[in-house]
């Protein structure tokens, strides 16, 4: 028996998933616990979080994909994200930096030039190239796509 339930977020959860989020240091915009899916472990802890995010009519983003520290290698991230990849239709892009792209390559997503993102990703990914020169970081800002 697995020791966490993948299942559809509770409004309860809340809190928990935006903590999660703010550990993890990831993107706290657009927490809404209703597009969420958790990984909860037998205490109700919630251990792993995922949403798909939609922007506008026609671009959905695979986002928020948390699990702590200490629970990390547990395939936890693994089994959220292939869950809402069954759930949700193509296509679907995401954001990462990029030491995380080749855990998504795995899933298919494959990384976009400037000419080939929706223009929402494209002001992320500028903004970011901005401010990397403030941050001082090699870290490089992914926009990807599973068709």
């Amino acid at each position: 028996m697995p020791e966490f339930e993948i299942r559809p977020a509770l409004e309860s959860e809340s809190a928990q998933i935006k903590d999660l989020i703010h550990m993890v240091g990831i993107n706290p915009m657009g927490l809404d616990w209703r597009r969420f899916l958790v990984a909860v472990e037998g205490s109700g802890r919630v251990v792993g979080c995922g949403q798909v995010k939609p922007h506008g009519e026609d671009i959905l983003e695979l986002a928020s994909i948390a699990v702590p520290p200490e629970f990390r290698g547990r395939g936890i991230a693994r089994r959220i994200i292939e869950t809402l990849l069954a759930q949700n239709p193509r296509p679907l892009y995401l954001m990462c930096v990029s030491h995380n792209g080749p855990m998504y390559e795995k899933f298919g997503f494959r990384v976009l030039d400037g000419n080939g993102m929706p223009k929402y990703f494209r002001r992320i990914k500028n903004l970011f190239d901005a401010a990397k020169l403030v941050r001082r970081t090699d870290e490089d800002l992914l926009v990807m796509k599973l068709e």
